[in-house]
């Protein structure tokens, strides 16, 4: 039960007096006034409805003009006008007696000039004439209760409207006056509530036999009970002398204290209206609370039940009703005075409470009024300003947490940045995590509000949370906790949402555990192990060269990451560049040579750079190795890889590295796969190996012959006794051919210990084939001029003596020649349809055309090569430049040796005349 007294009070209700409408002199309309004699009245469908005393029906619409007709011949007494229908339902008497008349009315139609009366029939329960206490029609038509004195009533179903489809039946009998009836839809479910003088009693309409419940043994007066809205779903209230009772359909709910006897009762927007007046003065009547039994004023209460405080409460002067109409009150009073209440916008009433600092009550009203988000969360922080300034930190903090989502963070966090306040700050800031609208900013000041009260159980509770619900940036929490020394917490976070750069930082910076991130790096997918082993190999070969050997081999032959559920040959490992991972092994020399030696073993086609480093690794430890047996494992090793076929392409590195390191036999290996004879020759010749001079030419002088001259002149430079070498050598170049005898002998000039007897042999052998050469270009000589001397003949006589073709066999085929045929004077004949498949043109031999084209191109090119010869001699003369000239003529390829057939050999053909040697050339080809 709730006492009434203990509610506050407030003016949410504007009063004023209906006034008429100003006049065309535009002063003030005067009160309005109702026709005398007003008994029952109602609302909707835009107008206030009255019934009078004297049968009429009053219409009042919202510009004030009056209406009415002749319901009755006596009287009207009840009045009730739906809410969604242009129906009025009516009970008056046409007569004296007790015989009242229901009758029903369509606003919507006209029969002359007055509402149509759709329907008519006797309110009497049964055969026994009773005087009717009250009305109440469903909204869907299909119901309508009428309650009697005798404490029947009488329920007609079916359309209202019209007799044909309806059937009125008694509902109820009791000896108690019914005062109130009230109809409640809830989905498909139909109830009407019964209230007497004496007892509440509910109907279910909808199920069959209508089955009752009794809910409570007392009642109330007429006009004192009605039927609230959703929000106090859909209760029936009752309101006694003492008390306001409210019901459900099955049960009693909460009631109210409000205390005085009740004259009026109704629901309007969530409000409960009252009137009543004080008992002191109006002592109870049985029946009829509200019979004008004297003229006390009356009191008007307006309640709100759900945020427990009086709306409004004023006196009137007896009251007839109060009417809801057109979004306000109208109470009708019985000078026929009209006063409306005008309820206050919410904003209004939203300050009145804020000016009295009534927060929490402003907070219920805001929200029984729908008010939006944005509005909420202005009274939330203004409460919440209102209970910081009173120095209730606790409170105020809860008021702002109210605010998140709509206040900016930062006007809450200034206020509580104090140390003494900082348990506030923490709780507005883990809320503002667990709605994900923090930022990294939010993130760090809450862990270090964490830190800084060493609260390691709300810490761990913060960080912990499921994946799903992680409300804050990860890696700024990570750092924070990093730099506040949280550093297993700060691991535990950079683990669990796959911040791998922070969980190795961590690990390796900070907690120096260098095999558990070792560990971590081998679980990672391939493309993040790669980074990070290029980021920390060092510090961690370093710390645990083994093992971080170990995982490179992996990394860079068929990398898996560890605890890998798919199973072997389900996913094709990655491999990285193990060349990459070169440098990681610094200072780690031991670690450096079994990690390349195992990636030559595995990968064959490993990069270039891997075998040049191993090479170089080799050579150093054989330069530094005291031990000879080791020393000469050390030398196989190196040679071996040298001879791998793998330093094709960096031949000079493999070369230089060699050569730092004075590894003779490599240095001779890539001299000779180089085919680098003269630095073989000229490495032997720096050793002072003379037979090793011989051998590298009798190898290699085949493949450069220059290699003999090189020895002779190396031999010739010494000053020991080199006879043998230098007859070794000279006996070569005798049989190669290779030097001019006198180079021979001004080369051996140089030598004090080489004397005639050296290259007796040798001057004599040369002498002797020039001798025999000059023999042979003699007799040479002789047989071109008796040659040239009979091509001349032949040119005479083909001049001046007819040609006799004798040949009986085609050239082409070789078959009998038959006419007709075609012959040549080289003595070529051919059959005609040969001559013409075979034959290019009509004026050649297609036997000696190719041959004679030989011969042409060879003159043409010499007559090219002689206007050449000419007009570069010009330009050479004229020029002032005459290298720019020269490098012209090199640019142009000019003096590039051009081969047709074959060079003729120097100083072998005399020089003949340009048309003799044409004619010669070709009398020569066709001999052959």
């Amino acid at each position: 039960m709730a006492a009434y007294l203990q509610w506050r009070r407030f003016v949410f209700f504007d009063r004023e007096t209906v006034k008429e409408p100003p006049g065309p002199d535009g002063a003030a309309g005067k009160p309005f006034e109702l026709p005398p004699g007003i008994a029952v009245c109602d609302s909707g469908r835009g107008s206030l409805v009255f019934g009078d005393i004297l049968r009429q029906i009053w219409f009042l619409p919202r510009s004030l003009q009056l209406s009415n007709f002749q319901a009755y011949k006596l009287r009207v007494t009840h009045l009730y006008q739906l809410k969604q229908h242009s129906i009025l339902v009516s009970v008056g008497e046409d007569e004296e007696g007790i015989n009242p008349l229901v009758k029903v009315w369509n606003l919507e139609k006209r029969d002359g000039g007055n509402p149509l009366c759709t329907r008519i029939f006797p309110a009497i329960p049964g055969n026994k004439p009773t005087v009717v206490s009250c009305l109440t029609v469903h909204e869907n038509l299909n119901f309508m209760a009428i309650g009697f004195a005798d404490g029947s009533v009488v329920l007609t179903k079916g359309d209202i409207t019209r007799d044909r489809h309806s059937k009125t039946q008694i509902l109820h009998e009791g000896s108690y006056p019914v005062t109130g009836l009230a109809f409640r839809q809830s989905g498909k479910t139909t109830h009407l509530f019964v209230v007497t003088t004496e007892n509440i009693q509910s109907y279910m309409l909808s199920a069959k036999d209508y089955p009752h419940l009794e809910l409570d043994t007392h009642g109330c007066g007429l006009h004192c009970s009605s039927l609230s809205d959703p929000s106090q779903d859909l209760q029936f209230i009752v309101a006694g002398n003492e008390c306001v009772y409210l019901y459900q359909p099955d049960e009693r709910g909460p009631c109210f204290a409000f205390e005085g006897q009740k004259l009026i009762v109704h629901w309007y927007r969530g409000y409960l209206i009252i009137v009543s007046r004080d008992r002191k003065t109006s002592p109870k009547s049985e029946f009829a609370g509200n019979e004008a039994q004297n003229a006390d004023k009356q009191v008007l209460n307006i309640y709100d039940l759900c945020n427990k405080f009086i709306a409004y409460s004023s006196i009137f002067d007896d009251i007839v009703d109060v009417l809801a109409e057109w979004g306000s009150l109208y109470v009708l009073t019985r000078d026929g005075k009209i006063h409306v209440l005008q309820e206050k916008d919410t904003q209004t009433k939203l300050e009145m409470l804020f000016r009295k600092n009534l927060f929490e009550m402003a907070i219920n009203l805001a929200k029984s009024h729908h008010l939006d988000s944005d509005g909420l969360s202005e009274i939330f922080r203004q409460y919440g300003d209102h209970l910081y300034n009173k120095g209730n930190h606790d409170g105020a903090i809860q008021q702002y947490i109210r605010t998140i989502g709509k206040l900016e963070p930062s006007y809450v966090i200034r206020k509580f940045l104090d140390a003494q306040r900082i348990h506030n700050l923490t709780a507005y800031l883990q809320t503002l995590h667990l709605q994900s609208l923090a930022n990294a900013d939010h993130t760090t000041l809450l862990l270090n509000c964490y830190t800084k009260l060493k609260d390691s159980s709300k810490l761990e509770e913060f960080i912990k949370t499921s994946e799903s619900e992680v409300h804050f940036d990860v890696e700024t929490a990570i750092k924070v906790l990093r730099q506040a020394g949280y550093y297993s917490h700060a691991v535990y976070l950079a683990e669990k949402h796959m911040h791998h750069e922070w969980y190795l930082k961590i690990q390796l910076e900070d907690i120096k555990n260098y095999e558990e991130a070792l560990c971590y790096i081998g679980k990672l997918p391939f493309d993040q192990a790669e980074s990070n082993m290029k980021r920390y190999g060092k510090t961690l070969m370093h710390q645990v060269p083994n093992k971080t050997t170990e995982l490179l081999k992996a990394l860079c032959t068929d990398y898996r990451p560890l605890g890998d559920s798919e199973g072997p040959g389900m996913l094709e490992g990655k491999k990285a560049n193990s060349e990459e991972f070169i440098p990681v092994f610094a200072n780690n020399s031991r670690e450096l040579k079994a990690f390349l030696e195992h990636m030559t073993e595995v990968q064959a086609d490993s990069p270039q750079g891997v075998y040049d480093t191993l090479l170089e690794l080799r050579l150093q430890n054989w330069a530094h190795e005291q031990d000879e047996q080791i020393k000469e494992k050390l030398h196989n090793e190196a040679l071996t890889l040298l001879k791998s076929g793998r330093f094709k392409t960096v031949f000079d590195k493999a070369l230089i590295l060699c050569q730092m390191h004075n590894f003779k036999d490599g240095v001779l290996y890539l001299y000779e796969q180089g085919k680098l004879f003269q630095q073989i020759m000229h490495y032997h010749m720096q050793n002072e190996q003379y037979k090793k001079v011989i051998e590298v030419c009798e190898l290699y002088g085949d493949q450069e012959a220059c290699l003999w001259e090189q020895a002779l002149g190396y031999f010739a430079r010494k000053e020991e006794d080199c006879k043998e070498y230098i007859a070794a050598v000279l006996k070569h170049i005798e049989n190669k051919n290779l030097m001019p005898p006198l180079l021979v002998v001004q080369t051996l000039a140089h030598n004090s210990t080489a004397t005639l007897s050296v290259i007796k042999d040798y001057l004599v052998n040369k002498l002797q084939k020039q001798s025999r050469q000059i023999e042979q270009d003699e007799q040479r000589i002789h047989k071109y001029r008796e040659e040239t001397t009979r091509i001349r003949q032949e040119i005479e006589e083909l001049k001046a003596r007819p040609k006799i073709f004798q040949k009986t066999k085609c050239s082409i085929c070789t078959s009998a020649l038959e006419l007709p045929s075609v012959h040549f004077l080289c003595g070529h004949s051919f059959h005609q349809h040969c001559f013409e498949s075979y034959s290019e043109n009509d004026s050649e031999c297609p036997t000696c055309m190719p041959e004679n084209r030989k011969v042409m191109d060879m003159i043409r090119a010499q007559e090219q090569k002689r206007d050449l010869h000419d007009q570069f001699q010009h330009q050479l003369k004229c020029s002032n430049d005459g290298f720019s000239v020269v490098a012209d003529y090199f640019g142009r390829g000019v003096f590039n040796k051009l081969t047709l057939i074959t060079d003729l050999p120097s100083g072998k053909a005399a020089p003949l005349e340009a048309g003799l040697q044409r004619d010669l050339l070709m009398r020569t080809k066709r001999g052959t």
